[in-house]
Parts: C-alpha cells; structure tokens; sequence
C-alpha cells in the first residue's frame, strides 16, 4: 500500500508540475515589418506594413524553442508613394481586398551561437503558404525606467514572390524586371514582457 501510495504521490506531482511559460508582445511603437525589393535593377524601394499583431511564447526567460505568430493586414502596407501603393493593395500583388491578411507561424526556433537564432515557420500570402527561413539577431534584453523588460530583435530573409501569387512582371530593355522577383526582409521587433502563467 506505501508502495502504491509512493506511486501516486510521484505522479499526481507530475500532473501538477508544469514549466513557467513567458509571454511577450510586439511593442509596435518600437518594431517594424520591413522590406526591400530592386527597382529596374538600379536601385532599391524599401517598403513596410503598419499594421500587424504578434506573440511570442518562451519557456522561462531562453527564447531557443520560442513559439513565434504573428499577422499583418496587407492593406496597411506602405512605400511612401500611395500610387504604388494602390497597386500593391490589387490583385497584381496582394489583393488585399480578397485576402487581407498575411500570417507567419512559427515552427521552430534554434539557437546557433550565442545571440543568433534561426526560425523557421510557413508564411502564407493570398492564400499561399510555404516554409521560410529567417536569420534571426538578439540584441539583448534590458529592463526599461518603466519597469518593463524588453527584448530586442533583428530578423532577416528573403522570399520569391512568384511564389506567392504576386504575379505582376514587366521587363525593360536590359532584361531585368521593374519590380524584382526577390524580396529581401529586413523586421525589428521589439518585445515586451507579459505577465508569466503556468501551462
């Protein structure tokens, strides 16, 4: 009976021990959604999205295995030439009106070295969804005059966007394109720590 008493104690202790989860919002006010794609070759038009909601779930205080999700409203896109906004926002690109949002969920997170990680996760655009890679920076964590703890981040990649439907192609006399093929991602994120619950 102590036995079996022993036994149940152990797992009933297994049962209620459970891993502290962390969880942390996007501070907008210090993030951005950031891209860059050439312009006839020549140059380069950086653009971003204003509106976006993201989380991210650590165990303890490590963000190696975090959970990352976050959405971004494709009408909220902005390269400073409301023109070429328009014609983003349409069908030769997003259309945004038929698919309002792009998400990102986070697959995994890996640590390589010190203050470098990689996550991986499926991002999906106008209804397409594929795996991407982003090279991801921790530019440490610090608590601001507030009280609040914040984590920084730099986070990089790239994406066809072929591949994702935004179709849109007119060549020039050189051979290249108006709008490149590769859209490079350039994203800060700047994470705010919330209240820790058990799970």
């Amino acid at each position: 009976m102590k036995k079996i008493n022993i036994i149940l104690y152990f797992l009933l202790f297994a049962v209620l021990t459970v891993s502290a989860q962390t969880n942390w919002s996007f501070d907008k006010a210090h993030s951005k959604i950031g891209f860059t794609v050439s312009h006839m070759v020549i140059t380069d038009v950086d653009g971003k999205f204003n509106e976006y909601e993201g989380t991210v779930v650590t165990e303890g205080e490590d963000f190696e295995g975090a959970q990352v999700n976050f959405t971004i409203e494709a009408n909220s896109i902005n390269t400073d030439n409301e023109r070429r906004d328009n014609h983003l926002r349409s069908d030769d690109f997003f259309a945004a009106d038929e698919y309002p949002q792009i998400t990102f969920t986070g697959k995994s997170m890996k640590k390589i070295s010190e203050n470098k990680y990689e996550l991986v996760g499926d991002l999906t655009i106008r209804g397409t969804t594929k795996e991407i890679k982003l090279d991801v920076t921790h530019n440490g964590t610090v608590q601001d005059p507030w009280g609040n703890t914040k984590a920084g981040f730099k986070l990089a990649g790239s994406l066809d966007r072929f591949e994702y439907g935004l179709k849109w192609n007119t060549a020039i006399e050189t051979g290249g394109l108006v709008v490149g093929k590769t859209v490079y991602l350039n994203i800060d994120i700047q994470l705010k720590k919330e209240v820790t619950t058990e799970s």
